[in-house]
C-alpha cells in the first residue's frame, strides 16, 4: 500500500493506492454521511457498502447536470444532512466530479472523500480537486475546486471495468507518462499483455507514478493559473471530438493527444522518432478511433476550451517524451493546423 499526500495551502488530501478498499475506508461520521454512487457501481459492489444512505445517479456524462446536482442537494436536505455532513463518493470520474461539486457548493461546502472505482478516476479524475459539470455539450464549464480528503484506488476494483472503460484509463496513464515520467511509457511498452491482463501488481505500480506526478503539479499550482494547465494534454482537440463524436474521454483524449504530437513535431519541438513512437504506443493499445469533425465545428467547439484568453490559446506541446511545456498561441494557428492535419 501506498500513501501520497497532496498539500495545498494547508488543506490535506491523502491519496491510498493498492488496499482493499473496505478495509482502508477510515472512520466516518455516523450522522451526516451520505454516499453517491452511479447504479451500475451499486449494482457490483453495493453489498459491500457501508451503512449510510445512498443517492444513484445514471452511468455517464448525461449525470453531470445543474438538474442533478439540485435534485441530490433535495436529498441531502431530506436525509437531515448539514454542515458537518460528509459525502462518499463510490465510483469513476463522472460520479467523483459530481460529488466533489456537490460537497463544494451544498451548505457552501461540507467534507467529501472517494473510493476511486476505475482507471481513469484513479489515474487523472479523483486527485486534484477539480470538480465539474456540463453546461448543454460544453464539459466542465461550471466547476470549482474543492480537495477530497481522501482518495481510495483499489486496483482489485479494475477487474470489473468493461473493457473500453478499461483501455480509456489507459489513456490518461499514457498522457501521465508523456508529460512528465517516462518510465510510464516504458512500462506500458514492456508489459503490454500484463497490463491488458490488469495485473493488479503492475496496475499499483503505474497508478501510483501517475498519482505522484499530477500531486507534484496540483501540489504547485491547484488553482491551474500556470502549471497546472499542462495537465490538459490532449484535450483541446479532445474534448470537441469527444463532443462531436460521442466517444468515451480517454480515446478522445488519446487522438488529442495524436493531433498535439504531430503538432509539436511541425514545430520542431519532437523528434520523428519519438513522435513515431508514441503514436505507435497509442495504436497498440487500440487507442485511436476514426473521427470526422468539420473544420468549422472543431473552431466553434474550440472556442469554448477554458484556456482560451482572448484570440490566443494555452496549447500544451511536447518536447520530447516525459517534457510537456505549455504555450500561448493564437487560435487560428490550431484551427490552421486542424485544417492542414485532415487534408
Amino acid at each position: 500500500m501506498e500513501k501520497i499526500i497532496i498539500n495545498t495551502g494547508g488543506v490535506i488530501s491523502e491519496i491510498i493506492i493498492g488496499a482493499e478498499w473496505e478495509k482502508t475506508l477510515p472512520v466516518l461520521p455516523s450522522d451526516g454521511t451520505v454516499i453517491v454512487t452511479d447504479s451500475n457501481v451499486h449494482r457490483i459492489y453495493g453489498k459491500s457498502f457501508p451503512g449510510y444512505p445512498v443517492l444513484k445517479v445514471k452511468p455517464g456524462e448525461e449525470s453531470k447536470t445543474l438538474r442533478e446536482i439540485e435534485k441530490l442537494s433535495e436529498s441531502l436536505l431530506k436525509a437531515g444532512t448539514g454542515r458537518s455532513g460528509f459525502i462518499l463518493a463510490i465510483g469513476g470520474g463522472v460520479v467523483c466530479d459530481i460529488a466533489g461539486f456537490l460537497a463544494s457548493v451544498f451548505m457552501r461546502g461540507i467534507r467529501c472523500g472517494y473510493v476511486s472505482t476505475s482507471l481513469l478516476s484513479q489515474v487523472d479524475a479523483s486527485t486534484g480537486g477539480k470538480n465539474g459539470v456540463n453546461l448543454g455539450k460544453i464539459k466542465n464549464v461550471i466547476g470549482s475546486f474543492r480537495q477530497p480528503e481522501f482518495v481510495i484506488c483499489d486496483s482489485s476494483m479494475l477487474q470489473t471495468l468493461p473493457e473500453q472503460e478499461y483501455l480509456s484509463g489507459l489513456a490518461e496513464l499514457i498522457k501521465t507518462g508523456l508529460l512528465g515520467d517516462p518510465v510510464i511509457i516504458d512500462m506500458l511498452e514492456n508489459n503490454h499483455s500484463e497490463v491488458i491482463a490488469r495485473d493488479k501488481e503492475i496496475l499499483s505500480i503505474l497508478v501510483t507514478r501517475a498519482v505522484k506526478f499530477k500531486a507534484s503539479i496540483v501540489s504547485q499550482d491547484e488553482k491551474e493559473s500556470g502549471l497546472r494547465r499542462v495537465l490538459n494534454f490532449g484535450h483541446t482537440f479532445g474534448h470537441a471530438l469527444e463532443l462531436h463524436e460521442e466517444i468515451k474521454h480517454g480515446f478522445a483524449v488519446a487522438s488529442g493527444m495524436q493531433l498535439a504530437v504531430v503538432f509539436s513535431n511541425l514545430k520542431g519541438l519532437i523528434s520523428n522518432d519519438e513522435t513515431g513512437k508514441i503514436i505507435h504506443l497509442l495504436n497498440r493499445y487500440k487507442l485511436l478511433k476514426e473521427y470526422s469533425i468539420p473544420l468549422k465545428k472543431m473552431e466553434e467547439l474550440t472556442l469554448h476550451d477554458k484556456k482560451r484568453e482572448g484570440a490566443d490559446i494555452h496549447f500544451i506541446f511536447l518536447e520530447g517524451i516525459g517534457k510537456g511545456v505549455v504555450r500561448k498561441v493564437p487560435l487560428k494557428e490550431v484551427i490552421e493546423f486542424y485544417k492542414q492535419y485532415k487534408q
